[in-house]
């Protein structure tokens, strides 16, 4: 068995603040003993505007948050998924929002753009998104081996879309890390019904790791980070606050539960969405 984290953050517009915050999570996280770290989505800034995390993108490969993110994973000897940071994309004024893996060595071992864009009214809120004003989506299934299990990566929106989590599935994914900044309101409703579903009918762990809390600009995040076995059991979660989700996850246990109800043996129609 190997222990596994999910951080959950509330974050606000000042970098230096949020790296500050995401180290003392991750550090807590390495206390309790954890080897793989998810952090959330937009951990390193959740703006005043849409606009806010263009002006902080950074070319593939350098920059501060990358590095941030590389220093993280070499001082704790962690695999670490860094939530998502803006990387530059070759449209002006848009960002490929980019969810990067790292092992203990500091190396980048998978790279994964967010594929589905949250446009959306939200009327009981009276909120509106429109990330497409500002991203630029991904095209690739990723899934990667890693110590702990074959290890898929989706984010946010990406949850409402149960095809590419079989796509991960047929990759052979175990476990999926989905860091998000789902909304208060739609949370309230649809953020662990959807989590339960993803684990249960893939028989595969789901790590979430949520932004929760108050954001400036009026943002309300709904927070819940959990980690779910392929059983669709939540083994721990945080309903509110910032903080850390630890628990252990056991692939004989999915290999078992696999094993004994073999449904993804069972599935007569076959995925077609790309893979790497």
């Amino acid at each position: 068995m190997s222990k596994v984290a999910a951080i959950q953050m509330a974050s606000g517009p000042n970098v230096k603040a949020n790296l500050a915050e995401a180290e003392k999570l991750i550090k807590i996280a390495v206390q309790q003993e954890a080897q793989l770290v998810v952090l959330p989505e937009n951990f390193a800034i959740m703006g005043t505007s849409e606009t806010d995390k263009v002006k902080i993108a950074e070319p593939f490969g350098s920059g501060l948050l990358q590095d941030y993110l590389k220093n993280q994973a070499i001082q704790h000897n962690i695999w670490l998924v860094g939530g998502t940071i803006p990387i530059r994309s070759k449209e002006d004024g848009k960002v490929l929002a980019a969810c990067l893996l790292f092992n203990p060595q500091g190396e980048l071992v998978a790279h994964y753009n967010k594929v589905h864009l949250f446009d959306v009214t939200i009327e009981a809120s009276n909120e509106s998104y429109t990330e497409s004003e500002t991203i630029v989506a991904g095209n690739d299934v990723v899934v990667v081996d890693t110590p702990f299990g074959r290890l898929g990566l989706a984010v946010c929106y990406d949850l409402r879309f149960p095809e590419l989590f079989r796509a991960m599935v047929e990759q052979k994914m175990e476990i999926c890390a989905i860091p998000s900044a789902f909304t208060s309101m739609t949370g309230k409703v649809h953020w662990e019904s959807l989590l339960r579903a993803r684990a249960i009918e893939n028989l595969s762990y789901m790590i979430a790791a949520d932004q929760g809390g108050y954001h400036v600009g009026g943002r309300e995040t709904h927070g819940d980070s959990m980690i779910i076995d392929p059983w669709g059991l939540i083994l721990n979660r945080l309903p509110h606050g910032t903080g850390v989700v630890v628990t252990d996850l056991d692939l004989g246990k999915l290999e078992h539960t696999r094993k004994m109800f073999p449904a993804l043996e069972h599935k007569r129609f076959q995925c077609t969405l790309s893979s790497k």
